[in-house]
């Protein structure tokens, strides 16, 4: 029987012959409700992040203070062994300021910021704006000694669409439906991973020849959102060893619109652009910030939820991800003060890296369960962890056989509505069991779909039980995922509340069965 008949035949048995399960202790789940909606603190955190501390892009000063506040938090909520973990990335940013005006053949102050690892300006720089293109070697080639002096274009303008629904977006009972039917996971696609180190390469070419050609500045279009709202996300490197390329600014779609037309129109435009940015090199890691709520007669085996701190530096980072860390913190806070002991430690991670691509969290699962080398081909070395073709053996450390669970949550300010099985047969009807009594919640769905783009993903790939809560969208796609508008504004507090409860339920729950979590077989 090959392994995919293997998994469906575990399916099928576990879907149609549930084993016997323990009564859910439904006394510990009134606890944690009164706890969790009559004394709650989870928007006192969200605020701390988003208002106090701000954006927190890793590696930068508002990140360390960001590790620091919440380590500081987990100890005064009476946690353990509250600490940073450092791991290597590289060097950090941070920027003071951003003006970009239109002046010529009008004066308009318009909508920017740069892009995160990009250099400042060493003062205002002006300069004629060139629409070209550069998408390849031969474009580079075909633009040298043209381009000194210049300000960029290389994107399309995007159309905008009226709004013809309500941007607000949640599960109703037929999605959750669908949601939960398991869906046959696509084959590995060796285009696209080529296309990607493909990208990779090209992108540092790219930063090379505009140091190189002394271009003044690119300005690049806000991808997503409208109204004012737009996507921001990296230009530059954090790698020490990539060219650090010029200036990069992201500009509103409708004020990047308006510059394509009038230089389509052939009528010449220039711009006025001031960054204020450094480059930052004192201390080159980054910090996950880690704390136990110790257990008891199992309290060598371990517990774990967790969300990422790190944010892009648009705006403060509330739904991507302060929502997941607030909740995370609220849940063990909820424990914390229920003064119970758990029989397995619960310890809580708040990750940094996440958004240059799991960075802490992998660092985290190297150190502490298992890590393989790195692939000898230099290519496969390009690629994300999960897209390599050559998987280098796994060196499986002993606290690996200690850990039961890893619970993680990262898609914005929506209420929980159930959680992902990751393709773990036997964990569906224990999470069944768990959310019947959160059922009056909205908390009723549980899938066996793999969900990937987050923390959980480095616990899964080593063969430990790692999952994603479903969550509802509300705007994340629509208005605030990476964008301006990411801010204490769009976070919703009933919603919070509920994951917070939902949340602390699943650790109890996972802390106190008689065994650790069901694992998946050990990737090879």
């Amino acid at each position: 029987m090959n392994r995919t008949n293997i998994l469906a035949t575990a399916i099928a048995f576990a879907l149609l012959f549930p084993i016997e399960l323990p009564a859910q202790d439904l006394a510990m789940q009134s606890r944690i409700r009164q706890e969790g909606f009559r004394n709650s603190k989870v928007m006192e955190l969200a605020s701390g992040l988003t208002d106090t501390i701000g954006p927190r892009l890793t590696a930068s000063p508002s990140m360390k203070r960001a590790n620091d506040w919440t380590r500081q938090k987990l100890a005064d909520f009476g946690l353990a062994n509250a600490h940073l973990e450092p791991f290597a990335f590289g060097r950090g940013w941070t920027s003071e300021s951003c003006v970009v005006r239109m002046i010529a053949p009008d004066v308009t102050q318009l909508y920017a910021l740069p892009k995160a690892w990009s250099p400042g300006t060493n003062g205002p720089v002006r300069g004629k704006v060139m629409k070209v293109k550069l998408e390849s070697e031969a474009d580079l080639e075909k633009q040298k000694g043209k381009l000194a002096g210049a300000i960029v274009m290389m994107a399309d303008p995007r159309p905008l669409d009226p709004h013809d629904k309500s941007m607000l977006e949640r599960y109703d009972e037929k999605e959750l439906e669908e949601l939960a039917a398991y869906s046959i996971p696509s084959s590995r696609d060796n285009a696209r991973l080529l296309e990607y180190v493909k990208r990779r390469k090209f992108r540092r070419a790219l930063a090379q020849f505009t140091m190189d050609e002394k271009i003044a500045a690119i300005v690049d279009l806000g991808g997503g959102g409208d109204g004012g709202s737009f996507r921001i996300q990296s230009g530059g490197s954090w790698k020490k060893e990539d060219p650090i390329g010029v200036p990069q600014v992201v500009l509103a779609p409708e004020h990047y619109g308006r510059l394509a037309r009038l230089i389509d129109a052939g009528i010449e435009v220039q711009l006025e652009v001031d960054v204020k940015a450094q480059f930052l090199d004192a201390d080159t890691n980054g910090y996950n910030t880690i704390a136990d709520l110790p257990g008891g007669d199992r309290k060598n085996e371990i517990v774990m939820l967790g969300a990422h701190l790190d944010s892009w530096h648009g705006s403060t980072g509330a739904t991507d991800n302060a929502a997941g860390v607030a909740v995370m913190m609220e849940a063990i806070r909820i424990l914390k003060a229920l003064n119970v002991t758990p029989r397995r430690t619960i310890r809580i991670a708040l990750w940094s890296g996440e958004e240059q691509g799991l960075l802490g969290s992998r660092a985290y699962v190297a150190e502490h369960f298992a890590s393989r080398a790195e692939p000898k081909d230099p290519e496969e070395r390009e690629l994300p962890f999960s897209m390599r073709k050559e998987k280098t053996p796994l060196t499986v450390k002993p606290e690996h056989a200690k850990l039961s669970a890893y619970f993680n949550l990262d898609n914005g300010t929506g209420k929980i509505r159930g959680i992902y099985a990751q393709e773990n047969a036997a964990a569906v009807p224990l999470f069944r069991t768990w959310l019947e009594p959160l059922h009056d919640l909205g908390a009723t769905t549980v899938t066996m779909r793999n969900t990937s783009g987050t923390d959980h993903l480095p616990f899964d790939e080593v063969g430990l039980p790692g999952f994603q809560f479903i969550q509802d969208e509300v705007e994340y796609s629509t208005r605030t995922h990476h964008t301006n508008w990411d801010s204490y504004e769009r976070l919703q507090r009933e919603d919070l509340m509920q994951a917070a409860v939902v949340v602390a339920t699943f650790v109890w729950e996972a802390a106190n069965r008689a065994e650790l979590m069901p694992r998946k077989v050990l990737p090879q």
